[in-house]
């Protein structure tokens, strides 16, 4: 444990941040996921769920949560897997 004041204040400031990034991060991940699955089903709204997790990805890129570059990488590979599964099997 930490002596110094500034220090035991950062600490705290680090945990409220590390909880807001991880709630934001779990949202990230369940709105891929249930994307990637909409597609892959064939839903009807699998068009308007990756837009959804697409859009949390920028916020997520726009708050620091996330890199920008991470936050583009994901986007790219979200848009190539819905677009994968929309394809009919041939």
């Amino acid at each position: 444990m930490a002596n110094i004041k500034s220090q035991i204040k950062r600490n705290r400031q680090n945990e409220t941040r590390r909880v807001r990034n991880k709630a934001v991060r779990t949202e990230l991940k369940t709105r891929v996921k249930s994307a990637v699955e909409a597609a892959a089903e064939g839903a009807e709204n699998a068009g308007e769920q990756a837009r959804q997790a697409q859009k949390r990805l920028d916020i997520a890129a726009a708050k620091g949560t996330l890199h920008k570059n991470a936050a583009s990488r994901r986007k790219s590979r979200l848009a190539k897997a819905v677009k994968k599964a929309a394809q009919p099997a041939s």
